[in-house]
């Protein structure tokens, strides 16, 4: 295995709520709108610091996604998934684009997210977009 070289952001910048490894930028957002089955999501254009899991097929709200996981690189923790394919023509603009669960980072101000009891429990995806 190689050596681990972190980027480090500038600005507002959400991070893994763990280890406080970046992960993306607030003018990176593209929808805060978004809701997991842990509570609020954001969609980002792009993140970094993580990796990728396996591909899967998920029903999710808005249909059909095929979606990778995301992991933090600094700690290995679970932070969101990434929309691979959406098997909706509506959806496909989420291709390529990340999800950030909100209970597992921090936000720009150092705040956290904590699961509620009243969170939803189905698929994940966006309450409105």
């Amino acid at each position: 295995m190689g050596r681990l070289f972190l980027m480090h952001l500038d600005g507002n910048v959400y991070s893994c709520k763990h280890c406080k490894t970046h992960l993306g930028l607030a003018a990176d957002i593209i929808s805060k709108a978004f809701h997991c089955k842990h509570g609020k999501a954001y969609l980002f254009n792009k993140v970094l610091n993580v990796t990728t899991g396996v591909k899967e097929d998920r029903m999710m709200m808005t249909g059909m996604h095929t979606v990778s996981d995301i992991f933090c690189v600094g700690c290995g923790s679970i932070v969101g998934w990434k929309y691979e394919a959406a098997h909706e023509k509506s959806q496909r603009y989420k291709e390529g684009k990340y999800i950030l669960e909100r209970c597992k980072v921090s936000g720009p101000d150092g705040s956290q997210y904590w699961v509620t009891h009243d969170a939803h429990f189905g698929g994940s995806d966006a309450d409105d977009v």
